[in-house]
């Protein structure tokens, strides 16, 4: 089973990082998951009635990440952290896509709490997984175009195994490669938080709520947490 681990420089960079990680084995995607769809449609209903709005890049949740983006060179208004764009299109849209189950769990928990969240079908999975700053000489194809392949800036935090980079820019974009799809049965998602002194407990509700989404569907779920002190897990 692999590992995730973050690089001690990562670590040092963003000493207040916190992720969880829930790990659901035997996951069943095919079928219907009342309650993912209930969680989605609480949260469309809310934003067209007014009494809530996704985190944006003013909410200090998103800022944080946009200050990380900077200091590793990307430009947060071109390449949006995954929450903030998912938070865009919620609110300019007024809905959220409808991909699959499982990604829709954690989108929903994801906007719900204004923390980055993704996924990756272990099964697709190469080694250990580290969050690390690229080299430059990593590859990654995005998700949807499999006919693309880009490398990384150096300096970039990214996810990646053995084989390339699962995710870039930290939490912009996941890899085609690794792409959960409702066939996918052993999962790992990620929630994420640089202000776990703040935020922490937010993360850890969120974790559980998301835990509680998939349980139903699922053989086992299980959820770790990353951070500086406690920079290595196995699923």
């Amino acid at each position: 089973m692999p590992a995730f681990r973050i690089a001690p420089a990562v670590a040092d960079a963003f000493p207040d990082t916190l992720i969880a990680l829930v790990t659901a084995t035997g996951l069943r995607g095919h079928a219907p998951w009342p309650h993912t769809a209930t969680a989605l449609d609480e949260l469309e209903r809310r934003l067209a009635d007014g009494t809530w709005q996704p985190a944006d890049e003013n909410d200090p949740r998103v800022e944080a990440w946009h200050t990380a983006y900077r200091s590793f060179g990307t430009n947060p208004r071109r390449v949006r952290p995954s929450v903030d764009a998912l938070g865009r299109r919620l609110a300019k849209k007024g809905t959220l896509p409808r991909v699959n189950p499982a990604v829709d769990s954690y989108n929903a928990v994801s906007v719900r709490h204004g923390l980055p969240a993704g996924a990756f079908d272990l099964d697709q999975v190469t080694g250990d997984v580290d969050i690390r700053h690229a080299d430059g000489t990593e590859t990654f194809t995005p998700l949807g175009e499999p006919g693309t392949v880009e490398n990384p800036r150096p300096g970039e935090i990214v996810y990646a195994d053995s084989t390339g980079v699962l995710t870039r820019h930290w939490n912009h974009r996941d890899a085609h490669r690794t792409r959960v799809t409702a066939d996918s049965t052993h999962v790992a998602f990620v929630l994420e938080t640089l202000r776990a002194t703040s935020d922490g407990h937010l993360l850890r509700t969120a974790a559980e709520e998301l835990r509680g989404l998939l349980a139903p569907h699922a053989g086992q779920t299980t959820v770790h947490y990353l951070s500086p002190a406690q920079p290595q897990a196995t699923t």
